[in-house]
């Protein structure tokens, strides 16, 4: 099997480009993010001729999540129990069973400032779905959580860490959070990059970022050992990053052992 996240940006402002991928790449699972994008509006019709079913959750803001499959779908679940919202609930996860593995896309909220009461959201988001995850936790099947988690797990994940001291995406509640996901039996899958040491995932547009590979690693697969074991390669695919009117992330591709 192979499993993919990408946060598009826009679904309506990256689908030529998302169709091209997914005939070029062949995953079996996508997880989407930031699709922007409406339940009515979602294009189905496109992903269904490229053979894939579709589990999304978007209200058309700035946020949406999406899973993509062609082995399946069962077990859908939109949001989580007690979902923190700011202050309703917001388009930030979906939840599916496809081919026997349990898959979740999350889009974790940006949290702005340290002293922003988005922040203080974004932690409760954390430990919100931190406890979906345990009252559904079964170590024989398969789970990988996957999606843009909006949070350096290490230094090592910025192109330099003294520019983010202020910030976000690297606090040290942040990364706090992120160990208590792991805490519960989850393993970093960390993909190959394609240039350079580091296995950047984003890159701001402006000022050349990208062709600097001055990057962040903040989209993230979270996966038991039961999927973790059965991975036999990752990488991020920074060709998708390329060209004329792309993501301002790229796509991580993971593949698996057969069953």
């Amino acid at each position: 099997m192979r499993v993919a996240t990408w946060n598009v940006n826009s679904i309506k402002a990256r689908l030529p480009r998302l169709l091209d991928w997914l005939a070029a790449t062949a995953p079996d699972v996508v997880c989407l993010q930031e699709t922007k994008c409406a339940e009515a509006a979602f294009p189905r019709a496109e992903v269904a001729a490229l053979g894939y079913e579709v589990a999304s959750h978007g209200d058309g803001r700035w946020n949406g999540v999406a899973i993509l499959s062609r082995v399946g779908l069962e077990a859908v679940q939109t949001g989580f129990a007690d979902e923190p919202g700011f202050p309703e609930p917001e388009a930030r996860s979906v939840a599916a069973t496809c081919g026997g593995v349990r898959i979740w896309s999350v889009y974790v909220p940006n949290g702005r400032v340290p002293d922003s009461p988005h922040f203080g959201y974004k932690l409760a988001w954390l430990a919100g779905l931190r406890d979906a995850l345990a009252a559904e936790w079964d170590a024989d099947r398969p789970l990988a959580v996957c999606g843009d988690y909006n949070v350096a797990p290490t230094d090592a994940d910025v192109w330099d860490p003294a520019l983010f001291t202020e910030s976000t995406h690297v606090t040290p509640q942040e990364r706090a959070a992120l160990a208590r996901l792991r805490d519960l039996g989850l393993v970093d899958v960390v993909p190959v990059p394609m240039k350079g040491p580091h296995p950047f995932t984003y890159w701001d547009y402006r000022a050349g970022m990208f062709h600097q590979n001055k990057g962040m690693r903040i989209d993230l697969v979270y996966a038991n050992a039961a999927f973790a074991d059965a991975v036999r390669g990752a990488y991020v695919d920074r060709e998708a990053r390329k060209g004329k009117g792309p993501s301002d992330h790229a796509p991580i591709v993971v593949d698996l052992e057969p069953a």
